[in-house]
């Protein structure tokens, strides 16, 4: 389809041979949605693929000799039960080519919805919300947004579950506010009251003509505005625009070992960047002498407060900031440990340079795309520290996606490995992506 320099991008046409690891994807609509990319891929292998995938994105972008990626390589992690694990879903709402209002996911690299019901990563009680919802629209008469004209109303019908509790949160996200009034605020609820689990249902307005889901002003139209959910023996309050890891079975398990790698005795300063609403940093205060959490949404701070007070936890202290902006402001920063924990872009330099000047003892580095953080453990590595133990979780079956804890330690006086980096091409991986997306 497509031949760059060093990459082609081909279509599937036909199979003349099947691949022993090829197995029948459970959902109907895998390929011609795109989310459930390696579906068709035996489990064990998929583990094996994403495995793959870290260590050379640590080999060829982070510059660590094979010797060192194989001392410090661990058995990824994987799910026992890899299916209905999603604790949150975003449906497009739109209209097919006959006019029937419809939803479900857009196809890989489109805005073209391919109607799915009942995703098989999703609980089943969120199909049935989703039923309802479409059956209020057609009976209230809202449109749906179009992107082309910019008529309607309803974006996206967004869905959050806490599994320990079995709280649902409902959330449309609408064009204009004001627009959805009473007389359709009062029918909503009256819909969706009495769906097993609901707690709340809150609005959210995003006007612009963008391919961003959520806008910044959220109301509450029903219940609290948040959920609540539990880990371990620790519970979170999750409020509509706070991240919380879509697969909370296997964040707990990466949060234990990245637990692990921090090695804390109780003594600790441990700095939480990227903390949203404060996971991580709570299970680490219960282990640290004091943990700071710096997070830039706000609403995700406000929640790692009141979840610090609803567990009772008095050493950790939660700061909105985005981190290359906060670390750099403080002068005599030190810490022990960092743990990082940031979105798919990675950390910007500033911070990571802020974290250099820390010199923490040990860093922990939790990450959903493993390039930019080999990008990342690249700046580490030139400021004398090295990789000690890494590994992969799936918390994102059946998808391409992985998840990777990295441990990295100050090199003693005497190591003799020298890592060469040259900053210059720091952003070359980010450029090169926005190169792809904007060839203007």
């Amino acid at each position: 389809m497509k031949a760059k320099k060093d990459m082609a991008f081909g279509r599937l046409v036909s199979i003349e041979k099947e691949s022993p690891d090829r197995v029948p994807p459970k959902c109907e609509k895998a390929r011609p949605c795109g989310g459930c990319a390696i579906q068709g891929l035996d489990y064990e292998k998929q583990l094996e693929y994403k495995d793959d995938k870290v260590y050379n994105c640590l080999l060829r972008i982070g510059g660590i000799p094979a010797k060192i990626l194989d001392k410090a390589h661990e058995e990824p992690i994987g799910m026992d039960k890899p299916w209905r694990y999603r604790n949150k879903a975003q449906y497009p709402i739109g209209r097919d080519k006959d006019g029937r209002l419809i939803s479900g996911f857009y196809a890989g690299r489109t805005h073209h919805i391919v109607e799915i019901e009942d995703c098989c990563l999703n609980p089943p009680e969120f199909a049935a919300v989703l039923r309802t919802f479409l059956g209020f629209c057609e009976e209230n008469k809202i449109e749906p947004y179009d992107e082309r004209t910019g008529s309607g109303l309803i974006r996206h019908l967004i869905i959050r579950k806490g599994f320990a509790t079995g709280e649902l949160m409902v959330m449309p996200v609408v064009k204009d506010l004001k627009a959805f009034g009473k007389k359709a605020r009062e029918a909503l609820k009256e819909a969706l009251i009495g769906i097993p689990g609901l707690i709340t249902i809150v609005l959210n307005e995003n006007p612009e003509n963008t391919n961003v889901i959520l806008g910044k002003k959220t109301e509450t139209i029903y219940g609290p505005g948040y959920i609540t959910d539990k880990m371990a023996d620790l519970r979170f309050r999750i409020s509509p625009l706070s991240f919380y890891q879509v697969n909370s079975g296997q964040a707990l398990k990466v949060y234990e070992k990245a637990l692990e790698y921090a090695d804390l005795t109780g003594n600790e300063k441990v700095y939480d960047l990227c903390c949203g609403i404060g996971t991580i940093s709570l299970f680490a205060a219960k282990k640290a002498g004091f943990v700071y959490g710096i997070e830039s949404v706000p609403e995700a701070i406000e929640d790692a407060k009141e979840n610090a007070k609803l567990n009772e936890i008095t050493n950790a202290e939660f700061t909105a900031a985005a981190a290359e902006d906060y670390l750099p402001r403080i002068k005599d920063i030190s810490a022990d440990v960092v743990i990082l924990d940031p979105p798919r872009s990675g950390m910007e330099r500033p911070a990571l340079d802020a974290i250099v000047t820390a010199s923490p003892s040990r860093i922990v580095y939790i990450s959903c795309d493993p390039a930019t953080q080999a990008r990342d453990i690249k700046v580490f590595l030139a400021a004398g520290y090295h990789l000690t133990r890494f590994v992969t979780a799936d918390q994102f079956c059946h998808t391409s996606h992985v998840e990777t804890v990295c441990l990295l330690g100050r090199r003693k006086p005497d190591d003799t490995i020298k890592v060469s980096v040259n900053m210059d091409d720091y952003y070359q991986i980010r450029d090169a992506e926005e190169a792809e997306k904007n060839p203007s």
